[in-house]
């Protein structure tokens, strides 16, 4: 039985659609008791509270320092600030470079960071992270989270000349970048479209694939009918609310 699950928090691309809210994701490892908010996008701290109490996180990971992927860790700072409870130590956050001096607020004794860098590695309760810098603007970082028998591997943003691959070949569940599909795309290589998400899954051979930050303008049937005239696996959108189970 599979310990490790993700939860989607917000999903949409670059910015919030309708209803929607930045890159954001709940990942745990049930056995163990291990939370971990992966990207705080806009919006994603609200649904946060919907599935776990964000003052007993484990650690927040941050892949990069686009604001989209980063900003809802403002409302935590405040928060915290406002909850006569918060007596345990700061909460670890493991981030790419350049977000940390970009909080508006102080986040002594709330926040522990650690900056890492393309091919670092961190312990976060029961899961071990490894880190790969990506096809981005700025230095960003996808991740690769090993629990005791499950893999799961994160994206972040990227264009398609970063491999999926460098995450491994053994995931069991990868949630992967498709902001557009082929039509939009046109020459942008730092983001992927649903095609070349679904060729990155089957080049790394993930067993299941989820596709994430869609751009809102962008139809999700659309994006998923790519990725799956080139990834034969399991495929599935996210959509906020959702949960997989490793």
């Amino acid at each position: 039985m599979s310990t490790l699950t993700l939860t989607v928090l917000g999903c949409d691309g670059s910015h919030a659609g309708p209803g929607g809210a930045g890159s954001g994701y709940l990942v745990r490892d049930w056995s163990s008791g291990t939370s971990v908010w992966l990207d705080a996008g806009p919006g994603t701290f609200a649904n946060l509270q919907r599935f776990t109490d964000p003052m007993a996180l484990t650690a927040i990971v941050l892949s990069h320092e686009h604001v989209d992927h980063w900003s809802d860790l403002e409302g935590l700072v405040t928060a915290a600030k406002w909850t006569a409870a918060f007596e345990r130590a700061p909460i670890p956050v493991v981030s790419a470079p350049g977000i940390r001096h970009r909080l508006s607020q102080d986040s002594e004794g709330i926040f522990d960071w650690l900056e890492v860098g393309d091919g670092d590695d961190a312990q976060v309760g029961s899961l071990r992270l490894q880190f790969s810098r990506t096809a981005h603007p700025v230095t960003t970082l996808a991740v690769r989270f090993e629990g005791a028998s499950e893999v799961l591997g994160y994206s972040a943003d990227s264009g398609p000349r970063w491999p999926l691959r460098a995450l491994g070949q053994d995931l069991d569940l990868v949630l992967c970048e498709a902001t557009y599909t082929d039509d939009y795309a046109e020459s942008d290589d730092i983001h992927m479209t649903g095609s070349q998400a679904g060729r990155a899954a089957k080049d790394a051979r993930a067993r299941r694939l989820v596709l994430t930050h869609r751009w809102a303008k962008i139809p999700a049937d659309a994006v998923l009918a790519e990725a799956s005239a080139m990834f034969s696996g399991r495929i599935d959108s996210a959509e906020v609310g959702r949960g997989f189970s490793l």
